[in-house]
């Protein structure tokens, strides 16, 4: 039986690594594992991924575009975890629970962007409301996101678990205060927005594990319709979808704990309010659904297999 031929382009990252843990011991795959003393040989690199049949990016967004660069194999498949191409209209975007027709166009891709964590959490909540004509395209959205310190990578976690951290870490801390994050971007594209949105990401002391919010003015919303109700409608939206449910409306606990769904590659949506105010939450792990979990999901979506293989 053939294997398909993987490589991970940034392998000791910690999205290469979460990569590495989810699809190390599957049967159907080949992984194939440059020398650690190499891994910045570009003429090395140059091989492996012209080696391989399905590539992951784990790098930064100038080593992503690198790395394409030297991909000269036209039937080599990438699926890109960095921020260099998730607004390239060349590059499929990876977030299948959008529509059918995005599943269908990742199957066919040979170059998928896979999304990033606080972009999936705004995107899961905010893209059907506007795709169903629930809340207007040029809405002006606010959300906050709440992750665990993986999400910052190998510094954030170092600095976090260090014997000797700074007192600050104990309390949660708000960044991106110049309001221009990098997701914001594919926020605004993949939900079809006419704005940006006025976006807050929050880090605290806890691994992993992501809580993000959106907050509406019902009586700004065409019908004005109640938050059961907007409920009902994104119940109806993910009805079908594998890894992505909406909790039935009044069932959602008093409190909400970003860790939820950590160690999960599941994605769960919260809405609460009234009439007159709704609140939307995804809860997911900013490691699984929020980035390596979903990019092995779009692997076997384009390899046309079950897309839980190797997530459940």
């Amino acid at each position: 039986m053939h294997k398909t031929r993987v490589y991970i382009d940034g392998q000791s990252g910690t999205t290469g690594l979460q990569i590495f843990d989810r699809i190390g011991a599957r049967e159907d795959l080949e992984l194939l594992r440059i020398d650690e003393d190499k891994r910045h040989d570009n003429e090395e690199r140059r091989k492996y991924l012209n080696a391989a049949d399905i590539v992951f990016l784990c790098l930064p967004d100038d080593g992503a575009q690198e790395a394409v660069s030297l991909i000269d194999d036209p039937d080599v498949r990438v699926i890109d975890a960095s921020t260099a191409h998730r607004t390239n209209d060349d590059w499929t975007y990876g977030f299948p629970e959008l529509s059918g027709a995005q599943r269908e166009a990742i199957a066919r891709s040979k170059r998928v962007a896979n999304p990033g964590c606080h972009a999936t959490g705004f995107i899961s909540c905010a893209a059907p409301l506007v795709r169903m004509g629930i809340v207007p395209a040029d809405y002006p959205f606010t959300c906050f996101s709440l992750t665990g310190y993986s999400g910052g990578g190998k510094k954030m976690i170092a600095s976090y678990e260090a014997p000797d951290r700074a007192e600050e870490l104990s309390a949660p801390g708000i960044y991106g205060l110049t309001l221009r994050h990098k997701h914001l971007p594919e926020m605004q594209k993949a939900a079809g927005l006419l704005r940006p949105p006025v976006f807050l990401p929050v880090v605290d002391d806890y691994y992993k594990g992501m809580a993000t919010t959106i907050q509406l003015h019902n009586d700004l919303l065409p019908g004005k319709p109640s938050a059961k109700q907007i409920c009902e409608k994104l119940r109806d939206y993910y009805r079908d979808a594998r890894f992505v449910s909406v909790l039935p409306f009044g069932e959602n606990a008093s409190t909400i704990y970003a860790a939820q769904l950590a160690g999960t590659n599941r994605l769960q949506i919260v809405v609460c309010g009234h009439e007159d105010q709704t609140s939307v939450t995804a809860l997911f792990d900013n490691l699984g659904k929020g980035a390596s979990g979903a990019a092995v999901q779009n692997m076997n979506i384009m390899l046309g297999i079950d897309e839980a293989t190797g997530l459940e």
